[in-house]
Formats: C-alpha cells, sequence, structure tokens
C-alpha cells in the first residue's frame, strides 16, 4: 500500500501536476486537493484514485501553476476607499497614527477576488491525461515495492520452515527425559520392587501423547505452502495472509506449550519473532 507516483503536463500557459502518496493503512482513507476550477470534477476523480488504491491512506494532489494567475485577481477599489476612510476617522478619534492602513485592509472579506475560470472539455482531457500517467508511475512503485515485500516475506516464512527442522532435533530426547523425570520421581517415593511397570507406561504414553506435536507440524507446515501460495497467485490477498499468518501463530503457540524443553522454547521464540515480523509486513500487501 505503500506508494508514489506524479507527472505533469504542459497546456495552454498552465503547468497541471498531479501527485500520489500513500502509506499503509487498514482501511481506505483518500485526501484529495484540487483547484477551484476542477471542483467539479472531485467525485469521479474521487472514484478513480478509490478503485486504483483499494486500501490504504492516501493523499492526491493536483495542482495548477499558471503565468496568468495575478491577472484574474481583482481589487474591490470602492471597498478598500470605504475601509481606508472609516479606519482613518478611527485612527484619529484614538489618536495611533497607523502607519500603514493596506496592510489591515487587503485580508479583508471582499477586497480581493479572483476570477472564476470554467473548465473546459480540452482542459480536462489535458488533466485526465496527466491522472493517468501519475497513476501508472504509483502502480509501478508499487510494484517494485511489491517484489522486495514478497522477497521478505518468503525469507521469514523459510526461517520459520527451517526453525521447525530444528524444533524436530529436540523431540527424541525430549521423551526420555520425561522417562528418567518420572521414574525417578516414583522411586524416590516408592520401593523399585513395588512400581507398577505396566502402569507406568500407560502413564509414560499419556505424557509422550500429551507432548506430541506431530499434527502441530504437519499443519504448521501447510500453513507455510498455503501462505507463500497465495501470496504467488493473488497480488490483493493483503487480509487472506493477515488470517493465514494467525493460523500459523496458534500452531506455533501450541507447540510452545507443549515444548517442555528449554532448547526447543528457545527454538520456538524465534520463529515467533519471524511470524511478528510477518504480521506487521502484511499490512503492506493491499
Amino acid at each position: 500500500m505503500t506508494g508514489f507516483g506524479t507527472a505533469a503536463i504542459e497546456f495552454q500557459n498552465k503547468t497541471i501536476t498531479v501527485e500520489i502518496k500513500s502509506v499503509n493503512s487498514k482501511f481506505m482513507d483518500l485526501g484529495l486537493r484540487l483547484p477551484s476550477q476542477y471542483k467539479e470534477k472531485e467525485m469521479e476523480v474521487r472514484t478513480e484514485f478509490s478503485r486504483l488504491i483499494e486500501r490504504g491512506k492516501a493523499e492526491v494532489s493536483i495542482s495548477v501553476d499558471s503565468q496568468e494567475a495575478l491577472k484574474k485577481t481583482n481589487i474591490n477599489h470602492q471597498l478598500v476607499k470605504a475601509y481606508f476612510e472609516e479606519l482613518s476617522k478611527l485612527d484619529k478619534e484614538l489618536g495611533l497614527n497607523t502607519p500603514n492602513f493596506l496592510q489591515i485592509i487587503l485580508p479583508l472579506p471582499e477586497v480581493l477576488s479572483t476570477d472564476r475560470v470554467s473548465l473546459n472539455e480540452e482542459e480536462w482531457k489535458a488533466v485526465y491525461s496527466v491522472i493517468i500517467k501519475a497513476e501508472e508511475a504509483f502502480q509501478n512503485f508499487r510494484k517494485e515495492e511489491g517484489k522486495a515485500l514478497q522477497r521478505d516475506l518468503e525469507a521469514r516464512i523459510n526461517s520459520i520452515r527451517t526453525g521447525l527442522k530444528e524444533i524436530e532435533t529436540f523431540e527424541g530426547g525430549r521423551i526420555d527425559v520425561v522417562r528418567k523425570r518420572l521414574q525417578s520421581n516414583l522411586e524416590e517415593f516408592i520401593q523399585v520392587n513395588n512400581i507398577d511397570r505396566n502402569r507406568f507406561e500407560q502413564e509414560l504414553i499419556f505424557y509422550i501423547e500429551k507432548f506430541d506435536i506431530s499434527e502441530e507440524k504437519v499443519r504448521l507446515t501447510s500453513h507455510c505452502d498455503y501462505f507463500i501460495k497465495t501470496m504467488k497467485s493473488d497480488p490483493s490477498a493483503g487480509k487472506k495472509l493477515s488470517f493465514i499468518a494467525q493460523e500459523i501463530g496458534r500452531e506455533i503457540n501450541t507447540i510452545g506449550s507443549k515444548a517442555n524443553d528449554a532448547d526447543m522454547q528457545k527454538a520456538v521464540v524465534v520463529i515467533k519473532d519471524e511470524l511478528e515480523k510477518i504480521k506487521e509486513q502484511v499490512l503492506n500487501v493491499l
């Protein structure tokens, strides 16, 4: 959703410039600045840019620089004289000796006025052509940003996969630790000859099932694959990728709760960190 594009055109002694900026946002928030003579086209322009940008906080500015701008400004001479006479009388009554009344008068209402220039079809075609050029520049910028974003997300998903493989290396030893701990606790309070080996094995199986993460690993791998597939097949899948990232997070949290091993917990923390960065980056996707 981050993007920038600008374009300009010369038309009848005017320079018409269109500038588009957008930053990340969950919703569509479009700010539009138009010259007064283009106000009648505001809805058309707003619809055009809303369709293009789709989601994000965007600022669109259309400006006109004209050599003839000063010629179209009028000063109401009669009103200036009337203000001057009244202010002069008040100045004498109060004994102020104000040095320059024009500085006070010119900002007053209706002293300065600008002739409204009507918009003709030929000028609007020129404006629309520069809008299209600015949109193309904006889209090209976002495409380059998108490619870099895709590479970053793929790298982080691969880091999660690597972390999952590291977690697998701690699984076998973890069961042995559970077996030894349970056996040690039993022998501490019960004589060895009195331990029911069958019951011990049953309890051990119970704990092994409790700590088993086979299903979580399969689902996590599947979610990572689906994330990559969705990212490559649907360029406007920001919200969908966010949902998939949530599912990835659930599986990682479950693995962490079942870890019961310090080294495995460290590996879980690393892939959680990668996931948080993925969630932040996904906000940049439409």
